[in-house]
């Protein structure tokens, strides 16, 4: 592309030229990169001409100060093939996305800092924005249209109406992107209804709507807003996306998602929310909160135009015909092989228990009472709390004093309790007297993903913050084991193993053809797979979903490691690898 000049008046330009923007979500942190091309090219084939995607700020800065934009995180490369592809970009950079993501993408580390507060004018957390603005935009910037770059629109914060109102920190942030070289149109993206509206919109930045129904009356309230410029569906909901424990994989009518769409191309212009979703690999995945604690699932197949994997849905040639009403159809040439193969059963090879390699996993801490991982330096995965609490007893009044979000209470290493969300709060009497011994305690906290949406952002702290309370007081003494899960390859499987308790298992699967698989968890409890030491993500058998998408790039041709790990005792001697997906 020509060095060109992208603007909203009455409608959007490109080049002086009227143009409208038919887009799509795809984000590349949710694929893995050798597939960028495939999904793009079917994006370009489906009749879209831009792609849009969110920047993930807590996978590019993982910790505070060390940047990464290589491998499944070249931001770079994954632009300039849209851009090779005749694509344009619309980037959503902003610190905060959502997006299901593991705390609306926000760095673990920012809850380190004394005084923060998060989203609004606070002088430590817009320190970090702009420490990591400072980075992402040596990246950003040359790739603007203006230099001869794909990316057309970018965004200053997202759904901040449905947040704040601190037009402040609005302006700062905007303030902060133009420092660092933004030159084009700036945009926010909010509901178009009640004050959201009116909360995250500042002057001289572009209002557009997010919403997945009803698009006259919702494009007549925005109108409002935007005066005489062009009508902007930011996110066009086609699908939704599922949490743990709900009854089945959430879908949405063809029929009429394409009605709204089709009043949208008449109207303005859009960008489907998601074009295709992917995968929440590693513990990536974001949580919910309204009547209580709702973690997402490790597929966000979001009901897209592209299945999770990939494939052209029926909704896709839906779309498909109706965009050909509004310009040429390009005809495009897939060049990305790509197949799916069932291997069929492996037998697991080794077993070791989990309270057996506690020591050679993790860097043990001993505190007089519980931190929570964020003060141990920790993001993601589970951490263990170690006491002793003397002879078995009944203990009255037993809870967990500021605790998230799901928790395994062990007296020596057997399961007595299994408490989630409010039930780590609630007073509970733990009947131990049946117990032999001097106890020792032990209590195996998850975190299951930090809420990415609505007022409980800021109470994201994971473990135990507070204390272990029981008969009237708090209980001191603790061995913390954090467990990132991040160095696997230091276990040793000649340690022991008992059935029925926390464990590590381990298959090999060998293969000639790496193909795209799906790996069948029927019979086991709850957990993660890592395969070749690339984390696919978590399994829980309340589903919906029963299957972990493994794409071919992740797997070699010859031997190939899977690892289990599994955390309610409940397991099998098999897993399975299958062709077609389970998501309920």
């Amino acid at each position: 592309m020509k060095k060109g000049v992208f603007e909203i008046k009455d409608q959007f330009y490109l080049n002086g030229e009227p143009f409208q923007i038919i887009s799509g979500s795809i984000h590349y942190f949710r694929v893995v990169p050798e597939y960028w091309r495939d999904r793009l090219e079917k994006l370009k084939a489906m009749g879209c001409n831009t792609v849009e995607t969110y920047v993930a700020w807590n996978l590019h800065e993982a910790k505070e100060g060390q940047f990464d934009f290589s491998g499944r995180l070249d931001l770079k490369r994954f632009l300039q093939l849209a851009q090779q592809l005749g694509l344009y970009v619309i980037v959503r950079p902003s610190p905060y996305i959502c997006a299901e993501w593991e705390w609306g993408g926000l760095p673990a580390w920012l809850m380190e800092k004394d005084g923060i507060r998060l989203r609004v004018y606070n002088q430590p957390y817009l320190d970090a924005v702009s420490a990591y603005y400072r980075t992402l935009f040596e990246i950003l910037t040359p790739l603007q249209i203006n230099y001869g770059g794909p990316i057309i629109l970018m965004q200053v914060e997202n759904e901040y109406g449905s947040y704040g109102s601190d037009k402040q920190y609005l302006n700062d942030l905007k303030a902060m992107m133009k420092e660092n070289g933004v030159v084009v149109p700036l945009v926010t993206s909010d509901g178009p209804w009640g004050d959201l509206m009116k909360n995250g919109t500042i002057d001289d930045v572009f209002p557009t709507g997010n919403f997945g129904s009803k698009t006259i009356e919702q494009f007549e309230m925005l109108k409002h807003y935007i005066k005489d410029g062009p009508l902007m569906c930011m996110e066009f909901w086609i699908g939704w996306f599922d949490h743990w424990g709900c009854e089945k994989h959430n879908t949405t009518q063809i029929e009429s998602c394409v009605a709204d769409f089709e009043d949208m191309l008449r109207l303005g212009n859009v960008n489907i929310y998601m074009f295709h979703g992917g995968t929440n690999f590693g513990f990536m995945n974001g949580a919910n909160y309204y009547d209580k604690l709702t973690p997402d699932v490790t597929s966000y197949d979001y009901d897209a135009l592209l299945t999770e994997d990939g494939q052209m849905t029926p909704k896709y040639r839906a779309f498909q015909q109706v965009i050909a009403k509004y310009r040429e159809i390009p005809k495009v040439d897939f060049t990305t092989q790509i197949q799916r193969r069932a291997y069929g059963t492996v037998a697991v090879r080794d077993k070791v228990g989990l309270f057996e390699v506690l020591d050679e996993i993790s860097q043990m801490t001993e505190s007089a009472y519980p931190m929570s991982m964020e003060r141990l330096g920790q993001n993601y995965g589970y951490i263990l709390y170690r006491t002793q609490i003397g002879k078995g007893r009944m203990l009255e009044r037993f809870k967990l004093v500021k605790a998230n979000d799901r928790a395994i209470v062990y007296a020596n290493q057997n399961a007595v309790a299994t408490l989630m969300d409010r039930e780590l709060l609630e007073e509970m009497n733990l009947d131990l007297s049946a117990q032999a011994g001097e106890i020792t305690m032990d209590i195996l906290v998850e975190n299951l993903g930090r809420v990415n949406y609505g007022q409980l952002l800021e109470y994201q702290r994971k473990g135990i913050d507070g204390g272990v309370f029981f008969n009237g007081h708090y209980q001191n003494g603790f061995k913390i084991y954090p467990l990132a899960m991040d160095n696997l390859d230091k276990l040793d499987f000649s340690k022991g193993y008992q059935q029925g308790k926390p464990a590590f298992y381990r298959f090999f699967l060998t293969i000639d053809t790496p193909a795209d698989t799906f790996l069948d968890m029927t019979g086991w409890g709850k957990g993660i797979v890592l395969i070749n030491g690339f984390h696919l993500g978590r399994y829980w058998e309340k589903g919906p979903q029963k299957r972990l998408y493994i794409p071919a790039p992740l797997l070699k041709s010859g031997e190939n490691t899977i690892l289990v790990f599994e955390t309610e005792g409940k397991s099998v001697d098999t897993i399975a690898l299958e062709e077609t997906p389970h998501l309920g």
